[in-house]
C-alpha cells in the first residue's frame, strides 16, 4: 500500500517536532510546513527565528520543509478580528480563529490541494473513531458516513487545547492528526531529548497566537484611541479612571487607576462595562456571588455555534468552559440548534461576550459558540 502523506504544521516549537518524529517513526512520508503569519511591524517578531528552528527539525530529521505564506488570511481573520470585537466592547478569542481559519481553514485546504492525505499539528487534544449509531449522538453522522470522530480533551489537563478547536467538523477532522494528544507534556520532552530533536529544550510559547508575550493593551493602544474614562464601584460612587473601557474584559484587575481606596481594600475587579458611556464598574468580590449585577447572570445566549458531533440533547450533565483553562462549570445546553443555543449555568457567573463558551460533555468536546 502507498505510504499515507502527512503535512505536519511545524511551529518551530518541541510539540510539533516531536509530533513529526512520531509520525516518521510510524512509517508516514511526512512534509514539514511553517506556516508564515501577519505581525504588526511596531512590534518585534521572532518568526525568522522559529522559522529556522523548524527548518533545523526538519533537516534532522531528513524530510522535506515548506513554508506557506498565510500572512493576508492571518490578518483578514484573525488580527483584523480581534481588533473590531475590542471595538465593539466584546472580547474575542483569537487563538480560536487562527484555528479555524489558518491552521484548519487555510493550511488544511493547501495540503490537501498538494497531495496530503492528513495533517497533523502539535495540538493537545485526542480523537476517538465512534459508530454512526451512537447513544450520545443518535443524529450524528450521515447517509454516506460510517463513522464520525469524536474530539476529547488531551491527556494532559494542563496542557489540553480542545478548547480552542470548538469549530472544527466532521470533514476537516477526518483530516487532522494530534500525535501528542496521548501524551503528557513531561513525556514529549522526554522524547524530543530521545530523539535528539534540535529544540529538545526549547522553552514554550507564551501569548497570543500572533503577538507572543505582548501587552495586549499595548497593541489595542496602536488601533484604537485612548478615551479617559471613570471608574465607579457597585453602589455607583466614582473610585477611579481608566484609559478606556474598550481596552478592558470582565473579570479582569489590572490596566485602571482606583484613586478613592482604603489600606483594608483588597484587588478591584471589572464587573461591567458600558461602552458608549466609557465607563468601567468594579467591585472587591472577585467571585462575583449574591450580587445583582446585570452582567452576572444564569443564562447566556451562544451564536455562531459549531456541534462537532451533532446538536445535543438537553441535558444536566453538561459542563462549559469560558476561557482557555477556566474552570469547568456545571451547565444545561436548552434550545440547542445549529446556529445558536441557550446556556444555563447552576450558579450565577460572569461572562463577556464575544468570548467562546466550550462545552463538555465529561471528556467529550461537544462544540461551542460565541457569547452574546
Amino acid at each position: 500500500m502507498k505510504k499515507k502523506t502527512i503535512f505536519v504544521g511545524l511551529s518551530g516549537g518541541v510539540d510539533s517536532a516531536v509530533s513529526v518524529a512520531l509520525l516518521k517513526k510510524d512509517g508516514y512520508e511526512v512534509v514539514g510546513v511553517f506556516i508564515k503569519t501577519w505581525h504588526p511591524a511596531f512590534l518585534a517578531c521572532n518568526e525568522e527565528e522559529e522559522r529556522r528552528d523548524a527548518m533545523r527539525v526538519s533537516a534532522f530529521l531528513d524530510i522535506p520543509f515548506l513554508t506557506f505564506d498565510l500572512e493576508d488570511v492571518y490578518k483578514k481573520e484573525v488580527a483584523d478580528y480581534m481588533i473590531s470585537e475590542y471595538k465593539k466592547g466584546r472580547t474575542p478569542n483569537p487563538d480560536v480563529m487562527c484555528n479555524k481559519y489558518v491552521k484548519f481553514g487555510a493550511f488544511l485546504k493547501k495540503a490537501l490541494s498538494m497531495g496530503a492525505d492528513y495533517v497533523a499539528t502539535g495540538h493537545y487534544a485526542t480523537l476517538r473513531r465512534d459508530s454512526k449509531k451512537s447513544p450520545l449522538y443518535p443524529q450524528a453522522g450521515s447517509d454516506t458516513d460510517s463513522f464520525f470522530l469524536s474530539l476529547l480533551r488531551g491527556k494532559d489537563e494542563s496542557k489540553d487545547q480542545s478548547y480552542f478547536l470548538w469549530t472544527l467538523r466532521q470533514e476537516q477532522l477526518k483530516k487532522i492528526l494530534f500525535p501528542v494528544g496521548h501524551l503528557r507534556k513531561t513525556e514529549v520532552r522526554k522524547l524530543a531529548k530521545k530523539f535528539k530533536l534540535p529544540v529538545a529544550d526549547k522553552k514554550d510559547s507564551q501569548g497570543i497566537c500572533f503577538l507572543g508575550a505582548v501587552d495586549l493593551k499595548k497593541f489595542l493602544k496602536h488601533y484604537l484611541k485612548k478615551r479617559k474614562g471613570k471608574v465607579f464601584n457597585e453602589k455607583g460612587e466614582m473610585i477611579g479612571f481608566h484609559d478606556g473601557a474598550s481596552f478592558h474584559t470582565l473579570g479582569e484587575r489590572h490596566g485602571f487607576v482606583i484613586t478613592k481606596k482604603s489600606p483594608h481594600d483588597g484587588p478591584y475587579y471589572v464587573v461591567g462595562k458600558d461602552i458608549k458611556k466609557n465607563i468601567l464598574t468594579v467591585s472587591q468580590d472577585k467571585n462575583f456571588s449574591g450580587k445583582n449585577y446585570s452582567t452576572i447572570l444564569k443564562n447566556y445566549r451562544i451564536e455562531n455555534t459549531n456541534w462537532i458531533s451533532g446538536i445535543p440533547t438537553q441535558n444536566d450533565n453538561y459542563t462549559a468552559q469560558i476561557r482557555y483553562h477556566g474552570e469547568l462549570l456545571s451547565c444545561q445546553v436548552t434550545c440547542a440548534k445549529s446556529n445558536f443555543a441557550q446556556i444555563i449555568f447552576k450558579k450565577p457567573i460572569l461572562v463577556a461576550s464575544g468570548q467562546s463558551c466550550v462545552i463538555y460533555d465529561g471528556n467529550i468536546c461537544l462544540g461551542g459558540g460565541v457569547i452574546v
